[in-house]
């Protein structure tokens, strides 16, 4: 039995072709594959011939001092009376007449708030060694307003006015600057200028000089903290305006630069 085996004969030219198409993609892969060797070697080169960079760090402040320009006055009405209707009612009279006297005096209504209201009995006073339970003697409304006085020159009267007119407590008074964000910019500059000062002396006393700045940060400041004045149980006042003293606050900023040293 025979068995016939086809052969088939593919030309020269035809394996040659197929072959020589076949070279620029493989050439083109290992070109690919040779670059990030090329170019991390290039950079570590680069790297190595600039060494170490040489540094120098000055932290500069920053100091603005200024007047406060506003205060912030809570004042409160406290009313007692026998039954709690009584009480509300007299503390709202009076407190009614308190804000009124206030918006007279020129503040607006963006700069007046309601900042705490309550209603609480008041206990008689037992006997010693007393087993009763303590008896409400009456009740207490106390009802308080926050202000913000813009004008300074106003102040003294303010309160004499809120004093005269029902208020009988002073909860706290403080000064403020109303832009303080504004103005510690200027501390801010303040606190470059004596960075770079600085920085230029330790060069020139080095021998070097100077070279581009390689980063700035703000390291801390200081806000003006408001200056509280406390006064309770203003039971009555004079017609002549309560004197007042803002005195001076400060703003401090803090900003650390990192220059290139040049020889």
């Amino acid at each position: 039995m025979s068995h016939l085996i086809e052969t088939r004969t593919v030309p020269v030219r035809t394996l040659q072709s197929s072959r020589l198409r076949r070279l620029p993609m493989a050439l083109m892969l290992l070109g690919t594959l040779a670059l990030p060797f090329g170019a991390s070697h290039a950079a570590r080169a680069e790297t190595a011939d600039k060494g170490p960079v040489a540094t120098i760090s000055i932290t500069g402040q920053g100091k603005v001092s200024m007047a406060p320009d506003m205060a912030v006055v809570t004042t409160r009405v406290v009313t007692p009376a026998k039954t709690a209707p009584e009480a509300l009612d007299l503390n709202t009279k009076a407190m009614s007449d308190v804000i009124a006297k206030i918006k007279e005096a020129g503040i607006e209504p963006k700069d007046i708030q309601t900042s705490g209201f309550s209603i609480f009995p008041r206990y008689e006073q037992q006997k010693e060694r007393s087993n009763e339970p303590p008896a409400i003697a009456g009740y207490e409304v106390a009802n308080g307003v926050t202000v913000n006085i813009r004008d300074l020159a106003k102040l003294g009267t303010i309160l004499n006015t809120v004093v005269q007119s029902g208020a009988n407590e002073v909860n706290g008074i403080s000064f403020q600057i109303s832009d303080a964000d504004v103005k510690m910019d200027d501390a801010r500059k303040a606190a470059v200028e004596n960075a770079k000062a600085r920085a230029s002396l330790y060069a020139e006393a080095a021998g070097v000089k100077l070279g581009k700045i390689l980063s700035i940060s703000e390291s801390g400041g200081a806000m003006p903290q408001p200056i509280y004045m406390r006064a309770e149980k203003m039971a009555f006042a004079s017609d002549a305006p309560v004197p007042m003293e803002a005195g001076q606050e400060t703003l401090s900023a803090s900003v650390n630069i990192v220059w290139e040293l040049a020889e």
